[in-house]
Formats: structure tokens, C-alpha cells, sequence
């Protein structure tokens, strides 16, 4: 039987692999997507749970009683909840643009072998991954000598430079672009930065959509820059408003017995539980819906330097 008659008739496979063990393979990685995806749809449905609920019988998927009481406590924050979205959200995004276009400049001369430092400077970066500054130099560098204090640049500029992404974009270069594209590209008179944004950014996306989806999560979790250099509740992030929210519901639920009778029944009713819940949602959402438009980039990347028919 021919290969087209094969396709025909349905027996045509592209691997060697029986049916059955295929069908194992497939139930296997659908337990392994069930086990990423359950434990987020907990936390959706918990956050929907009343406090009663979860006094009575603990953490549940099938919740006595349902509440909105999570998601009303943390709307009343109103103005204050949109700014910090809008500043995570500016943070974010000024943040991801200038780390990975430092990151691209940084690591596209360690891939080429006729750049005489190379050594030095991938000494450099892998340097700063074994030996770090230390908590309070650098703190003082940021605060004291750069000024960054109360503003944008205290919670982008700590994290432009990162070694490990600085590698994965080097690794990428080395795996994906061929040095021989570089010489055409020279012979034909193409500049260095010509060169480097019209003939190679244009293969290494995928990477560059990793390393950006890698710097964008990091980014959109931090927290601790704004704990060490900002006190303005303007500029408060996303992740640090929602965590001094559940740090203040928790510290006046400890000392409810310290407020008076009236104060400790108003404790009780916040719904403390549900809205840790609540807060994982307001930030893990935002990336969840981002990821699928890095997802195609992400497995092309997979994918380089496979045989292609």
C-alpha cells in the first residue's frame, strides 16, 4: 500500500508508537494538565466561599454557602485598586521592553566569536549569579547615591539585568543563528545594529518571547522593591496593596480582643480566609490571560532546529 493510500485510509501514523501506548501518553499528560489546572479552580471556587462555609467543614469544593464578601472587600478599595493595576500593568510593561532589549544587546555580542571580551564579560555576568552585592549596599546605592526613592525607577531599574535570561539569549543565539547569515549579511554592507535587528531579531523571537515572558512574570510578582523604596500609596503596586490588605485584616483579627465587643463582631465578619483566596485570583489572572499570546513563540522556539519537511 502506498503512503497516499495509507493517508487515505486513515492507517498513515507519523511515529512508531502502538495506539495504546499513544492512548497511555495522552492520559498521562491530561492528569499532569488536570493537576496544574485543579488546584487554581480551588482557589477560584474557595475564594467564592463564605466564611461560615469554611468554619464549618474547611476548604471544599462544594462549599455550604457562596459569598461575594472576598471580592466586595477588596472593590471597596476602589481608586486605590485601579491605580496599583494600572502601575503594575506600566511597571510591567516599561520594565519587560527595556530588561529584554538590554538583555538582547548584552547577550548578542557574547554569541559572536570574533568579539575579543566575550570571555570577560560572560565572566561578568555569571559573576553577579554566584556573588551578590548584599541587601543593605545595594539598598544604598539605589536609595542614597541613584536616588531611586518614591518613584518608577526604584521598581524597574533593580531588575533590567538578569544573568539567567543574559544566558538563555545567548544559548539562543548560539543554537538557532547561524554564524555563516552574519558574514552574507556583512559582505552585503549591512551594518552591526542592521544586521542584528533586521537579520537576526527576526529568528530569535521565540526566544525573545521567553525571555520576555520570564522577565513579565518576575515583574509582575515583585513586591519587596516597593516594601524597601516606596512609602506613596500612589505608586504602590498591584501585589504590595492587595498584601498590606491581608497583612492589616490579619493583624486586626489577632487584636480583636482589643477593640471592644462592637470591633471584635466587625473582625470576625471580614472574610479573612476567602480573601487571600481572592487576592491570588485578582493577580495570577491578568498573567493567565497574557500567556497564550507568548504560547505559538514559545513552542516555535521548541521546535528550532528540528527537521522541517
Amino acid at each position: 500500500m502506498t503512503t497516499a493510500a495509507k493517508k487515505n485510509t486513515g492507517a498513515f501514523r507519523l511515529n512508531m508508537v502502538s495506539r495504546k501506548t499513544e492512548s497511555v501518553f495522552h492520559l498521562i499528560l491530561g492528569l499532569f494538565a488536570l493537576a496544574c489546572i485543579i488546584p487554581f479552580i480551588f482557589v477560584i471556587i474557595i475564594s467564592f466561599s463564605s466564611e461560615n462555609s469554611i468554619r464549618q467543614i474547611g476548604y471544599s469544593f462544594v462549599p455550604s454557602s457562596w459569598s461575594l464578601d472576598a471580592y466586595r472587600q477588596v472593590f471597596n478599595l476602589g481608586d486605590a485598586l485601579w491605580r496599583s493595576y494600572f502601575n503594575s500593568f506600566f511597571i510591567t510593561i516599561a520594565g519587560t521592553v527595556l530588561s529584554v532589549t538590554m538583555c538582547v544587546l548584552y547577550a548578542y555580542p557574547l554569541f559572536r566569536k570574533d568579539y575579543k571580551l566575550r570571555g570577560f564579560f560572560s565572566f561578568l555576568s555569571f559573576f553577579t549569579m554566584i556573588f551578590g552585592g548584599g541587601l543593605i549596599p545595594t539598598y544604598i546605592v539605589c536609595k542614597n547615591l541613584l536616588g531611586m526613592s518614591n518613584n518608577y525607577a526604584a521598581l524597574i531599574v533593580p531588575m533590567l539585568v538578569s544573568p539567567f535570561n543574559i544566558i538563555i539569549m545567548r544559548t539562543f543565539f548560539q543554537t538557532s543563528v547561524p554564524f555563516d547569515l552574519i558574514e552574507a549579511a556583512t559582505i552585503d554592507g549591512s551594518g552591526e545594529y542592521t544586521t542584528l535587528v533586521r537579520v537576526i531579531l527576526p529568528i530569535v523571537k521565540p526566544g525573545i518571547a521567553t525571555v520576555a515572558l520570564l522577565t513579565a512574570l518576575g515583574y509582575w510578582n515583585e513586591w519587596f522593591l516597593c516594601l524597601l523604596y516606596v512609602t506613596k500609596r500612589d505608586l504602590y503596586p498591584l501585589q504590595y496593596l492587595l498584601m498590606e490588605m491581608q497583612r492589616n485584616a490579619e493583624f486586626l483579627a489577632r487584636n480583636s480582643s482589643m477593640i471592644g465587643a462592637s470591633g471584635a463582631q466587625a473582625v470576625a465578619s471580614l472574610p479573612s480566609q476567602t480573601m487571600r483566596m481572592a487576592v491570588v485570583v485578582f493577580i495570577v489572572l491578568p498573567i493567565a490571560c497574557a500567556y497564550p499570546f507568548f504560547q505559538r513563540y514559545v513552542v516555535a522556539g521548541l521546535t528550532i532546529g528540528s527537521v522541517k519537511g
